[in-house]
């Protein structure tokens, strides 16, 4: 008697499908999860929790080594990255439930219970956040076992219709299939068709998928607190200051065609922080908390802070993780009360030489309390190029302090100051191998023309900017195939805690050139031209650009 052939493996058909059903399940744990925490928990959600554990646990070399692959689109990536890594995940736990049941079950339960310890450990965490990551896993549970048991019943009718077998019938001798997705038997005869059983597991696919959209959809919207901050905040008019910033004197901006602009602007200002998602803070609930080692705390709302007598500075701040020639950095007209008054109302007490500035998402700078109490322009900033500070620079209240990398420095959303002590507390940073003190050295860079451009021979125009935030800049030089340096054309600064544009034209004939540029700041003091990686305590080295001179 001929062979008959046995029922078709149920592996070869249901992988794919179980790997999607897993990827929707998990999906709409997920929304539902942003969702309710939207309504619940506007300033933490299991994501940007575990995105937060993610940047906080991260190596130093690795947070550098993004920054300089990815630039300020660093979190876009760690969110891709993460999506990635949960989609692989889900679609695993879609494959192994269809093989066992509860295997994704359980795969997903493990999702929930590292969102749970990672909303835990967040600074930003309120009770409300709790119950959040056990909803989204529960969610995805109950959708995975639902999808699955749809697809093991589509599978099951199939089996009973082998290819050289009648509709409805078994051949002899063969026993009735078994499920792998549902764990059950299938009936031997008079099975119904396939076709329902495939059309109600993609129904329910695509149902559980639309629902997934649908809340996502809802939970960018809803979590848009921050919508309902961005409004008041395009209605805020900032008072004019007390202290007006100084005219930019002529010639400070050179117009040489390619350069960065002398102020930057806002929407072209780096951003580099810890903040997953921008923190959401309602300008009339804020207040600013003075604490640690001071004779008198104090706290200050908004409305009193805009009633002080503002300062109105141009000040270049940067980030420590600034490459040599690296475009972290930038230059911007701030207005905000001087710290060192707000201090002096506090008055610090004798042995104290450190203020530890805290954010609203629990991110901590550990400033020199001298750096915040001298003459410098150390300001409490409420306003960034004429506009409220944006969203993602700290609105409502940031610091800026000339003269400091932002990692010791410049704290959004900033909350408390706490006076304290070097040898009592830390910030962020420096458990992290960052120095602790964090003063910005002399740089330079070459901003035209850029590295492995082509220029035509003849007057070959080259310019960029030079900092010393708080000493000034007092020449910048530039050599070509490490001959003799040569004196570049330096622009007024607006201040010695601005950038300095400059520029010098090189006659250059047809071949390939090494241009370095150094800087010297106002007390004679060289730029290093020994090479030094960021960590940890900021980039040293020359600015060097290789150029194809045509002829």
């Amino acid at each position: 008697m001929p062979a008959v052939p046995g029922p078709r493996s149920p592996a070869r058909h249901t992988g794919g499908w179980a790997a999607a059903a897993g990827i929707t399940a998990v999906g709409t744990g997920l929304a539902l999860g942003e969702l309710t925490a939207g309504f619940v928990s506007p300033s933490l959600s299991p994501v940007t929790a575990v995105g937060g554990a993610v940047i906080d646990a991260v190596p130093p070399v690795v947070k550098d080594w993004a920054v300089s692959l990815f630039g300020t689109a660093d979190k876009v990536a760690l969110l891709g990255g993460m999506a990635l890594l949960i989609a692989g995940l889900a679609a695993l736990s879609g494959v192994v439930e269809a093989r066992r049941r509860f295997a994704g079950v359980a795969l997903i339960a493990v999702f929930g219970a590292v969102g749970l310890v990672a909303v835990l450990g967040r600074a930003e965490l309120t009770l409300n956040a709790v119950p959040v990551p056990l909803l989204a896993a529960i969610v995805g549970m109950i959708a995975l076992r639902w999808l699955v048991r749809r697809l093991g019943e589509w599978h099951s009718r199939a089996l009973l219709a082998p290819a050289d077998s009648a509709p409805g019938t078994t051949a002899p001798g063969t026993a009735a299939p078994v499920s792998a997705a549902s764990g059950t038997a299938a009936p031997v005869s008079g099975a119904p068709a396939p076709a329902p059983a495939r059309r109600r597991f993609f129904q329910a696919l695509g149902g559980t998928a639309a629902a997934a959209l649908i809340a996502g959809v809802l939970a960018s919207t809803i979590r848009g607190a921050a919508a309902a901050v961005s409004e008041l905040r395009s209605k805020l008019v900032l008072p004019g200051p007390s202290a007006p910033a100084p005219p930019v004197p002529a010639g400070a901006e050179l117009g040489l065609e390619g350069a960065v602009p002398l102020v930057t602007p806002n929407k072209d200002f780096y951003r580099i922080d810890t903040a997953l998602r921008v923190p959401v803070v309602n300008p009339e609930q804020w207040t600013l908390k003075v604490t640690g080692l001071v004779e008198q705390e104090i706290s200050l709302d908004f409305a009193a802070l805009l009633a002080k007598p503002l300062t109105e500075r141009h000040i270049t701040i940067a980030c420590v993780s600034n490459e040599v020639g690296g475009d972290l950095i930038g230059n911007a007209r701030w207005l905000g009360w001087p710290v060192r008054e707000l201090l002096a109302l506090a008055r610090p007490k004798d042995g104290a030489d450190m203020v530890l500035s805290r954010s609203a998402d629990g991110w901590t700078a550990g400033t020199p309390l001298e750096a915040l109490t001298d003459d410098r322009d150390a300001l409490l900033a409420v306003g960034m190029n004429g506009d409220p500070l944006p969203l993602e620079h700290g609105f409502p209240v940031r610091m800026i302090v000339p003269g400091l990398y932002g990692y010791v420095s410049a704290t959004k959303w900033v909350t408390e100051l706490k006076v304290t002590r070097f040898a009592d507390d830390a910030g962020y940073w420096t458990p992290r191998g960052w120095s602790e003190r964090g003063p910005v050295k002399t740089s330079s860079r070459i901003d035209v023309p850029r590295q492995a451009r082509s220029v035509q021979a003849g007057t070959v125009a080259f310019g960029g900017v030079a900092w010393a935030q708080h000493t000034g800049i007092g020449r910048v030089e530039l050599r070509v195939n490490r001959g003799t340096w040569q004196p570049a054309q330096l622009a007024p600064g607006i201040s010695r805690d601005t950038w300095y544009q400059w520029k010098l034209e090189l006659q250059l004939s047809p071949g390939q050139y090494e241009v370095q540029v150094r800087a010297t700041d106002l007390n004679g003091v060289a730029q290093v031209e020994e090479r030094a990686p960021v960590v940890p305590s900021g980039a040293t080295g020359f600015h060097t650009v290789r150029v194809d001179v045509k002829s």
